[in-house]
């Protein structure tokens, strides 16, 4: 079985990746983000008013996987428990997010404002299964 800290590794240096949640009548809802490695656990950005965030209120629990900028290759799958973190607590998590997706910020009042106006909130993911365990 991968071990957590290779998923994580890889997630530092892959962040495209589908998350998949549970929707009200069993059904998995899939949505394409952005992820980043936080804390040992996997950290994305979203608005409030998502289905996903709806879905994951519902049942805190998501399935994401990881695939490289060629889309080919080795993967990543993470599993486990979820938390939201909404504002204005969320804040300085997702300050975080936008420096391990894309580095500093050209001006950071900005960035807040249109976390603000976007109803943003963190999904935070703690890792409770990891693979693939197996090739093919």
């Amino acid at each position: 079985m991968m071990d957590t800290a290779v998923a994580l590794d890889f997630l530092e240096h892959n962040h495209h990746a589908v998350l998949g949640t549970h929707r009200s009548n069993g059904d998995m809802q899939l949505s394409p983000v952005l992820a980043v490695p936080w804390d040992g656990r996997v950290l994305i950005s979203t608005r409030e008013g998502a289905v996903k965030v709806r879905n994951l209120r519902r049942r805190p629990r998501a399935s994401l996987v990881v695939l490289p900028q060629t889309f080919f290759g080795n993967w990543v799958q993470v599993t486990g428990g979820v938390e939201i973190l909404s504002l204005p607590e969320a804040m300085d998590v997702l300050i975080e997010y936008y420096r391990r997706a894309s580095g500093e910020h050209e001006n950071w009042d900005e960035y807040q404002d249109a976390m603000q106006r976007e109803r943003r909130c963190a999904v935070v993911i703690s890792p409770e299964h990891v693979g693939p365990s197996i090739a093919g």
